[in-house]
């Protein structure tokens, strides 16, 4: 098996990572525009499997000759403009991939595009619906959203509700966080686990979920919530806000009667948000300071993402709390799955880098084996079900990743 990681960041590096150490993959080609990121990479990897690809992911013409070469590729691209750029030249020569990205492609978000070009008079559900249709067309198998959250979220809920006779109500709860010890180091208690780029834009769009039975609109980082984790020796206050980290679900699951994802950060995070926004720092529209224009959003970024930046010897956390109501056998039922996941500083992996690059490689090499069949844009609690969710799992284990499952009947 030939796999292609498009992407050299801290997830497309763990995927990497885990792949040079199967013995079923043969070749791991990395792509980056930056020929030193690779190389940092492959003496960090250490394997002669690893393949170095120094090419920019806008150049369409040389990512479809380079696709070509590979049986199945990950798409680890943190903005909406060069995932969409590179799923459809995957999608063009036929290629198999698997999407890390916090967008569903055959529903794009209409909120903050961040440059998505789109075809000419299309709108951007004719878009997602013409990108579904060319995946059919071609035979393309697209698992779209496998990491974390979207990930992990999707398809552990999506075991729950099939589980149960009739399920009501799923909300995820997850996020990425600093590790308790190094969270007071760090303005609003915050390390950048990912691209703080997209977390702020997730933090000012609205979001669909479901309530009563109704997709509705909502801010994002309403319904707040506060609780204490105390599984896996833990016994720690957390707060969590709705995001748009699952949007898949609001088509795949339309039946359920309330809906929602929220992540995960310590206490005082959103407080801390709210009085930027308040402010107007989180805004987009560019406003005069001495002579020029400039968007209090990018500014911010320019200010505060380098104090948000992990510091040698700061380690990450991801923490998930599930949980799906319903009824089986005309008793009510409700199962929760959670998960506390560290860094692994031994090997130089951080914890968003495990649980989002470790499932996105597992699910590259069950498309390479054949164990997912169903072509197009295929949502995760669509692809990974029955006894491919088991082999999931089970492979989660063996990278030392623990989701616990907990049901109770009343």
């Amino acid at each position: 098996m030939r796999v292609l990681v498009i992407g050299s960041g801290k997830v497309g590096a763990a995927s990497a990572w885990d792949l040079v150490r199967d013995n079923r993959v043969e070749i791991v080609g990395i792509v980056d525009r930056r020929r030193s990121n690779l190389e940092r990479l492959q003496k960090w990897i250490n394997s002669n499997k690893l393949k170095l690809h120094v090419l920019d992911v806008s150049n369409t013409a040389d990512m479809k000759i380079l696709m070509k070469e590979y049986d199945v590729g990950i798409i680890s691209l943190p903005v909406r403009k060069t995932s969409y750029t590179t799923v459809e030249a995957a999608i063009e020569v036929g290629l198999d991939v698997v999407d890390i990205l916090e967008d569903y492609h055959r529903r794009p978000d209409p909120y903050e595009t961040e440059g998505l070009n789109i075809p000419n008079q299309m709108t951007l559900e004719e878009y997602g619906g013409w990108l579904h249709k060319r995946a059919m067309e071609n035979d393309v198998i697209f698992v779209d959203g496998l990491g974390f959250a979207p990930g992990l979220s999707n398809i552990t809920i999506g075991e729950a509700i099939r589980k149960m006779d009739t399920a009501e109500s799923a909300i995820a709860r997850v996020g990425g966080i600093p590790a308790k010890e190094a969270s007071v180091k760090y303005p609003l208690k915050y390390m950048i686990t990912w691209t703080f780029e997209h977390v702020l834009r997730q933090y000012m769009i609205q979001v669909e979920v479901i309530k009563n039975g109704k997709v509705v609109e909502v801010p994002a980082l309403s319904d707040r919530e506060k609780f204490r984790f105390t599984k896996f020796g833990k016994n720690e206050e957390l707060e969590c806000a709705v995001t748009s980290g699952m949007p898949s679900y609001i088509s795949t699951r339309p039946q359920l009667n309330e809906f929602a994802e929220k992540t995960i950060r310590w206490p005082g995070h959103y407080e801390g948000i709210d009085t930027l926004k308040k402010c107007g720092m989180l805004d987009l529209t560019p406003v005069e300071f001495r002579g020029m224009k400039i968007a209090p959003r990018d500014f911010l970024l320019s200010v505060i993402g380098p104090k948000l930046k992990a510091a040698d010897g700061d380690a990450d956390v991801c923490v998930m709390w599930n949980t799906v109501t319903g009824t089986k056998d005309g008793h009510k039922m409700r199962i929760d799955y959670y998960m506390w996941e560290e860094a692994d500083t031994k090997n130089g992996i951080s914890a968003m880098g495990r649980v989002t690059g470790f499932p996105a490689a597992i699910g590259a090499k069950l498309i390479g084996r054949g164990e997912i069949e169903k072509k197009g844009i295929v949502a995760p609690e669509d692809a990974i079900k029955g006894k491919v969710y088991q082999k999931f799992m089970e492979e989660l284990t063996k990278k030392n990743i623990t989701v616990l499952e907990v049901p109770e009947t009343n």
